[in-house]
């Protein structure tokens, strides 16, 4: 009954749009050499990594960690414009749950408006998140390598991020729930939905094939790119399946490492058995590729 609880909330977090932030911080211990004890559990909320006010992260790092110790960067969606760090936590308790030995950082990045595109502004968010826990990494206790799972607007960032951004091969694996892959799309470039336009909008009014080419993953990934697993719906109002098949195809020729599961039934997420197959097939992967 715990299980099936921890996977149902998991469903709130996947169509969650807008959340409430938190400003609550929990410290462990500090060595007298100023890094973390790793004998000890770290906890650290609204850590800030750049001056604007949605530049934080909340990390969890768990005790008897080592240089080693794997680390999964949860990127939360909203459209590029909305959303919170908080809307995942359920994957944060599910990762705790599952994976007690990875440490976890919950990031939140600027949001989009008129003013402000999300491209590039919040990949070098994911960036400066990087590089900060590199820097970090002797006080920390970690590993210098990564993992990715995002929820939509998340789940593009972290694969245009892991395909096209990662120079150093930091990333070890990167998982995409509904998330969109290719602004070139027909689907996406023909479509009627006022509410999905809004979103696109976000990117230009008038942007140019070579720009939208720029923002997708589906266009910037090759053959060294990460181990990749995919979940999209087949009633999804907002992600074509399109954008899905087309970027399963694409790791098929590139021959990537990938799995890729459709919800012929579901949208812009699921519940019941879909929900239970997603999370079993997610551990799974981990298991395989990163933990």
């Amino acid at each position: 009954m715990k299980v099936i609880k921890n996977y149902l909330f998991l469903l709130f977090l996947i169509i969650s749009l807008v959340s409430c932030s938190s400003d609550d911080t929990e410290n462990g211990t500090n060595n007298p050499d100023n890094n973390l004890n790793p004998l000890e559990y770290y906890q650290e909320l609204n850590v800030p990594y750049g001056n604007n006010s949605d530049q934080v992260f909340d990390i969890y790092l768990p005790a008897n960690r080592t240089l080693e110790t794997e680390v999964m960067i949860l990127v939360h969606g909203g459209g590029w414009s909305a959303g919170d760090k908080n809307d995942m936590n359920g994957f944060k308790d599910f990762l705790r749950s599952e994976f007690p030995n990875m440490g976890i950082v919950n990031i939140n990045y600027r949001l989009a408006d008129e003013n402000n595109q999300p491209y590039p502004m919040q990949i070098n968010d994911i960036t400066s998140i990087i590089n900060h826990l590199k820097t970090k990494q002797d006080y920390y206790v970690i590993d210098d390598d990564f993992a990715f799972i995002g929820v939509s607007a998340g789940a593009h960032l972290s694969l245009l991020w892991s395909y096209a951004f990662d120079v150093n091969n930091n990333i070890d694996m990167v998982c995409s729930i509904v998330g969109p892959t290719n602004f070139t799309d027909p689907a996406y470039l023909n479509n009627t939905n006022p509410e999905l336009q809004i979103l696109l909008d976000l990117y230009g009014l008038d942007a140019t094939t070579e720009y939208l080419e720029e923002v997708s993953p589906y266009h910037r990934v090759t053959a060294s790119a990460p181990p990749t697993i995919l979940f999209y719906g087949g009633l999804d109002p907002l992600v074509p399946t399109t954008q899905g098949t087309a970027m399963r195809d694409k790791l098929q020729d590139l021959g990537v490492t990938h799995e890729f599961t459709l919800y012929p039934n579901a949208g812009h997420g699921w519940i019941g058995l879909d929900l239970l197959d997603t999370s079993f097939k997610l551990k799974a992967f981990i298991e395989a590729h990163f933990d």
